[in-house]
């Protein structure tokens, strides 16, 4: 999985289009770079779009539970402060996120998410949100946004759990995976080192071995159940061979 692009249009720090191509240019040649600016230059939203785009979700709104942060009758009314929705920036009737990225086997999707407000208006209420996954110049994947979800989540390979820790590392989020179960980071590590084909060896190598350990004894059992002839018939079953 590699993201090869991040787009969006009025994220609340981000007015207006903005687009940050990871593969073409300075940044598609550069091995490391740094996302630096004052706060409230739009930091943040770059990778609350990149979330969003994929998952629906981001980390920066996950932890705030669901409290409405709107009353009365104006067009926030009645959001959870933990909707994604919220990143639809003040003023705007319309707001999107894109994102372009290499699937687990090399092809190439794009996912938007858009949020809309009635009638396109700034103080419409709130419409349900839209999720498309698209390959590049090929088909739409999914349907409903459950669907879709699915979809992106099998290409990525990755859940939204394991992307925020494995990717996004968003902040406190590198101690969390350090604090998580072994399982689930031997897990997750395998999904990013691409060795979680060792891991069915190792699973079909203890289910043959348990298959033939069965075998085994049971042909044990066989043997036990046969008992040695005694001297004298051994004797005579030798002579009837030779005569025969």
């Amino acid at each position: 999985m590699r993201i090869l692009a991040i787009r969006g249009r009025n994220l609340t720090s981000l007015d207006g289009t903005f687009e940050l191509d990871l593969e073409h240019g300075p940044l598609g040649e550069s091995g490391l770079f740094a996302i630096a600016g004052p706060t409230g230059a739009g930091k943040s939203t770059l990778l609350d779009a990149l979330c969003v785009a994929l998952y629906n979700k981001t980390p920066r709104l996950g932890g705030q539970g669901g409290v409405e942060v709107g009353r009365g009758e104006g067009a926030m009314r009645g959001v959870p402060a933990n909707d994604p929705r919220n990143l639809l920036r003040d003023g705007a009737g319309e707001g999107w996120a894109e994102v372009d990225f290499a699937g687990r086997e090399g092809r190439r999707w794009r996912s938007r998410w858009t949020a809309r407000r009635a009638r396109g208006r700034a103080d419409g209420k709130l419409q349900a949100v839209e999720l498309v996954l698209e390959e590049i110049g090929g088909a739409r994947a999914g349907g409903t946004l459950t669907e879709t979800l699915a979809a992106i989540e099998r290409e990525l390979g990755l859940d939204f759990d394991q992307f925020r820790r494995a990717v996004l590392l968003a902040q406190g989020d590198f101690a969390a995976f350090l604090r998580a179960k072994a399982a689930d980071r031997a897990s997750l590590l395998e999904q990013m080192t691409g060795t979680t084909i060792y891991g069915e060896l190792s699973k079909r190598a203890w289910e043959r071995t348990a298959l033939e350990q069965k075998a085994l004894d049971e042909l044990r059992a066989r043997l036990s159940d046969a008992e040695p002839a005694d001297d004298a018939a051994r004797a005579a079953l030798e002579e009837a061979a030779r005569a025969a």
